[in-house]
């Protein structure tokens, strides 16, 4: 099998990949019809109801870049980008159902049946074609040919990452610098900046990467004028490991390309999926625990003198002051100016009550009416005092970054160990580490993942006192 093969055949791979898309989806609504009625002879408004199906796919699909290559990323990207695809497929039906006054002609067996099978079809197939297409690239099929301009340090992280991901598929035959740095390992350095056109030509290079400093100006202009003949693929990597970056990205405001160096996850169609996440639960819980609500409340007004709910300002999402409510666990009692005092194992400012609600988190209950306003999430950065903020973002670089989302009941942090009193900046380092590895990596799937595992490790904790 020759190198350039998949990319020679890209267009008609594309075809292929959107035609066997639309059959799956075509072949799930079948296969479901048969699991609910027994047998294939669909009726009208079923056929009818198959063909806006496909058709929905063949033009929502590429809206979220099914078909765009996925080289060099993960698994769990291709299945988060394929679920809400389908998702959307199938609400659309869902609203032209609704708008059509058809809703109630189809079995919603069928219809849930038809969104699992189509789900798990496209998914299962692209994961499969993208586990060969791995194995294919560390096995030097497959592969991009890449010429990478600079070897200094940004160029050498450039070429330590390829050397480190060999089911991406990105061969760098050689470098070119405007000195005498040279590449890393077995990489040959193949001269200066001048002879880039001549080594894409006869090197057949599919891709220049040009790894040069910001302050690099010059050199980057030279090169482009270079190339300015050739039609290869260039890309520039900015210089931007040394930074603690949070969902970088690139966008364009009115013509302007833009490096996202620090940005929210909950934008679009996630903040909607948030939303709908954070007030379905919340209504849920607040239903089920209302019984031992109750209860705890009683057990408040008893344990000692004061309100049952403790109000404290703290920062949410962007940073704005929320008021948010907890049970009230400690005596009523006043700090001295704007110091907040953390609880520590043996404060006697908590009483025999609330140790209990602080031991089990059950003080924490009333935010779910927090998530219901909208201040707060079922799962994200736990929320801390104002007075702790001001002095821990001072000490801690990325500290306030962890309010580009909603602040959370649970959380990251929480469910691998990092909660309680934070009596060291080491222990409040390790929190924000766990925090910003959250918003980096955010889906549905993962704030599942948290609760579930919030579930089975637990309410109680060693550290929460």
């Amino acid at each position: 099998m020759r190198r350039g093969l998949l990319k020679e055949h890209a267009t008609l791979l594309t075809f292929v990949s959107r035609t066997g898309d639309v059959l799956a989806v075509l072949c799930a609504g079948l296969l479901a019809y048969w699991l609910r009625f027994g047998h294939f002879s669909l009726t009208a408004p079923y056929r009818t109801a198959l063909l806006v199906g496909g058709l929905a796919s063949l033009l929502i699909f590429p809206l979220f870049g099914i078909y765009r290559s996925w080289r060099g990323q993960g698994d769990f990207t291709q299945l988060r980008v394929v679920s809400l695809a389908v998702i959307s497929v199938f609400l659309f039906l869902l609203t032209v159902g609704t708008l059509t006054k058809t809703n109630t002609i189809f079995s919603r067996q069928w219809f849930l049946s038809w969104l699992l099978m189509t789900w798990s079809l496209l998914a299962l197939f692209r994961l499969a074609i993208y586990q060969a297409l791995k194995a294919m690239r560390r096995r030097g099929w497959n592969h991009r040919r890449v010429l990478l301009i600079g070897t200094g340090e940004l160029g050498q992280e450039v070429l330590q990452r390829l050397h480190d991901a060999p089911e991406a598929g990105l061969e760098v035959v050689g470098c070119l610098s405007a000195g005498t740095s040279p590449c890393q390992g077995s990489i040959p350095l193949l001269g200066t900046l001048t002879r880039v056109a001549e080594e894409v030509q006869e090197r057949s290079i599919d891709e220049v990467w040009i790894a040069l400093p910001l302050r690099a100006e010059d050199q980057v202009r030279e090169v482009l004028h270079h190339l300015r003949h050739s039609t290869v693929t260039i890309r520039f990597v900015p210089d931007i490991f040394g930074y603690r970056l949070l969902n970088q990205s690139v966008t364009e405001i009115a013509g302007i390309p833009l490096f996202n160096l620090s940005d929210t996850p909950m934008v679009g169609l996630n903040r909607l999926i948030k939303a709908l996440e954070d007030r379905l639960l919340a209504l849920l819980i607040l239903v089920l625990i209302s019984p031992l609500a109750l209860l705890i409340a009683i057990g408040v007004k008893g344990s000692s003198p004061g309100p049952i709910l403790f109000k404290q300002l703290r920062h949410g999402w962007d940073g704005r002051p929320i008021k948010i409510y907890k049970f009230r666990t400690m005596k009523v009692h006043r700090e001295s100016g704007s110091t907040v005092t953390q609880a520590s194992r043996h404060d006697d400012r908590v009483t025999p009550f609330g140790r209990f609600l602080r031991r089990t988190s059950l003080d924490e209950l009333p935010q779910f009416f927090n998530v219901l306003q909208g201040r707060m999430s079922v799962v994200g950065p736990r929320p801390h005092a104002i007075a702790h903020n001001e002095r821990y973002k001072e000490e801690i670089d990325a500290y306030m970054l962890r309010h580009k989302v909603k602040p959370g009941i649970t959380g990251w942090a929480q469910v691998n160990g990092w909660r309680g009193e934070t009596d060291t900046v080491e222990k409040m380092r390790k929190r924000v580490e766990y925090d910003l590895y959250y918003i980096e990596h955010w889906s549905l799937w993962f704030d599942l993942y948290i609760i579930l595992l919030t579930l089975v490790r637990g309410f109680i904790h060693k550290n929460a006192y």
